[in-house]
């Protein structure tokens, strides 16, 4: 589903992706971990078109992706959530989700001006699609609630829903768990499972959380310093004398 081939990125003097070798099956749930700057976000703004690779190629589905404008890789099939939470904060939490649902709109402007049959069917399938979305993430009550009025974790939440709506086959999740209590973190873990499975989902996995790491993915990747140190099933990872290097430093 994806392939990235010796990915680089370089700011200046600066190596944030070196020679980055990924791969994604059908259907897989991967993490991608490693301290804090290890550039982890950098190889999503890279999969997402945000950046532009400094060397190496992006195959989704087979097709070279590099130098596509974000909204391209959306329409290909690919989205993501932020480290940063992105949403819009005046609007209301149906219209957050209906904004990537309109990607896939069958009505044209002339209809959607003129208000014609096509416009009304349009919205009507979109609102329905959105809301079925919300109610897997139980947020259908706060559908008319603004972004910003929502506690942390549903906002977190809200950004998933988002990225779900514009049907990708390849989701790209950026600490999802970030802020949450181990309750919400558990909730959310088993929300991933079932999203995956329910929409034959691929996900990509960056997360600070390893209960959560552990418990979901079926191969990690480990970044450090721009580069892959380590990758292999979660039992492999947590007892690779590198990994724990890399977390916690070297013996002295």
């Amino acid at each position: 589903m994806l392939k990235t081939n010796r990915l680089t990125k370089t700011f200046g003097g600066l190596t944030a992706v070196s020679n980055l070798n990924l791969e994604l099956e059908q259907g897989e749930l991967v993490g991608l971990i490693g301290p804090n700057g290890a550039g982890k976000t950098t190889v999503f703004n890279l999969l997402t078109g945000v950046y532009v690779p400094t060397e190496g190629e992006i195959l989704l589905d087979g097709q070279n992706i590099v130098s596509k404008k974000p909204y391209q890789i959306t329409a290909l099939g690919m989205a993501r959530t932020f480290q940063n939470i992105r949403l819009f904060d005046s609007l209301s939490v149906l219209d957050n989700v209906k904004v990537a649902n309109h990607w896939h709109d069958k009505y044209s402007l002339a209809g959607a001006l003129l208000r014609l049959k096509s416009y009304y069917t349009g919205e009507e399938k979109m609102t329905n699609d959105a809301l079925e979305l919300l109610k897997i993430f139980n947020l259908e009550d706060k559908r008319d609630e603004l972004a910003k009025n929502l506690p942390y974790g549903e906002q977190r939440r809200l950004e998933i829903v988002r990225a779900l709506a514009a049907k990708p086959k390849i989701l790209l999740l950026d600490e999802p768990a970030a802020g949450m209590n181990p309750n919400e973190t558990h909730e959310l873990m088993e929300l991933i499972k079932k999203i995956r499975d329910m929409y034959n989902l691929t996900i990509l996995l960056i997360e600070h959380d390893m209960s959560l790491v552990m418990g979901i993915c079926q191969r990690i990747y480990v970044l450090d310093y721009g580069k892959i140190i380590a990758h292999g099933t979660p039992d492999e990872i947590k007892n690779n004398p590198r990994v724990i290097e890399a977390y916690l430093g070297e013996e002295a």
